[in-house]
């Protein structure tokens, strides 16, 4: 079995690369798929930005995808998928439809437009060109997480948002893992201390090893009520699953949302979560599906709480400050 990374990329055939514009206070960032991987999507958030996000309901006839991405720019930021559509194509990948070759690349968007960084680009948004960066800089094993990638421009209510993976490995060695860009108009952080609310389910100290606060503040935090925020990402696993199967997955997945953020799933949220299988390991019986959808709840919810622990602030005067910029100091010892 390959190293453990904590990553996405633990799951074999699966590759992430980031595009990051620090001075735009934004980027992208691309998951692809070795092989045409089996995929479905849930949307709860009151706010949501997609594209291709309906084909992939269960009922609908395209059952594969080539890649998934996830983007900043808001709905500027759909024009990434056209960049990741263009490298795919320009290596032979894509649904073949007659003579013509169609990358299947489904994507959701969030917002991070008044986040300090120059939005000023002109006729044209840059997010073409960096969902073809993206798309280039695809890789197999470590990646970046935090200010990276479609996490570069994300807040929350309390510190800096981000982008964060986790994974697991089930009884029966099956791996599923989490990648996710935390942008949410709740918070990841308990009251005004370091605490994730993800706190139970960390594992290896890997935000912290914080624990939980003697006691709970439970007022609600929001970073603004007349904006748009929105938390997005995908599970993806290495066991065999149908498509609906992957959309039960991606049910689940939106349970670790609820486990690491509070509150979740707004009005003004656009949040939504991928499922996608690469198939590499049979699988056919109802309990090892339920271990499956129990861990896409987990490794969300850890992947959620890496993304604030390993973001930094953006190099702007006046934007959010880190939770290592407030909290740095403190770990369990």
């Amino acid at each position: 079995m390959a190293d453990h990374l904590n990553l996405l990329t633990d799951v074999e055939g699966v590759a992430v690369g980031h595009s990051t514009d620090l001075a735009l206070g934004s980027g992208v960032t691309a998951i692809i798929f070795d092989e045409p991987a089996v995929a479905s999507c849930t949307v709860l958030g009151g706010a949501p930005g997609g594209r291709d996000t309906a084909l992939l309901d269960p009922a609908m006839t395209v059952g594969t995808v080539d890649g998934i991405v996830l983007s900043g720019g808001s709905a500027f930021g759909l024009d990434a998928a056209g960049g990741v559509q263009a490298g795919l194509r320009e290596i032979g990948r894509g649904l073949k439809v007659g003579d013509a070759l169609v990358p299947i690349v489904p994507q959701a968007i969030l917002f991070d437009l008044i986040n300090g960084g120059n939005k000023d680009w002109g006729l044209h948004s840059p997010y073409r060109d960096l969902g073809y960066a993206a798309f280039k800089a695809a890789s197999k094993g470590s990646f970046a997480l935090g200010t990276v990638g479609t996490g570069a421009g994300a807040t929350t209510a309390t510190v800096k948002g981000g982008l964060g993976s986790a994974s697991a490995v089930s009884s029966k060695g099956y791996r599923v893992a989490a990648l996710v860009a935390v942008n949410a108009l709740g918070s990841a952080t308990i009251g005004d201390g370091p605490h994730f609310w993800a706190a139970p389910f960390e594992e290896n100290g890997e935000f912290g090893g914080l624990g939980m606060p003697q006691t709970i503040d439970s007022r609600l935090r929001l970073k603004g009520t007349n904006i748009t925020a929105t938390t997005i990402g995908a599970v993806v696993t290495d066991a065999e699953l149908t498509k609906a199967e992957a959309h039960r997955l991606s049910i689940c997945a939106h349970d670790g949302f609820a486990r690491a953020l509070l509150p979740t799933h707004l009005p003004l949220d656009g949040d939504t979560v991928f499922a996608a299988s690469t198939g590499k390991h049979a699988r056919d019986d109802i309990p090892s599906f339920m271990e499956l959808c129990h861990l896409a709840t987990i490794v969300m919810a850890r992947a959620i709480a890496r993304g604030i622990y390993e973001a930094t602030a953006l190099p702007i005067d006046g934007t959010q400050p880190a939770w290592r910029d407030r909290f740095g100091g403190q770990k369990q010892g």
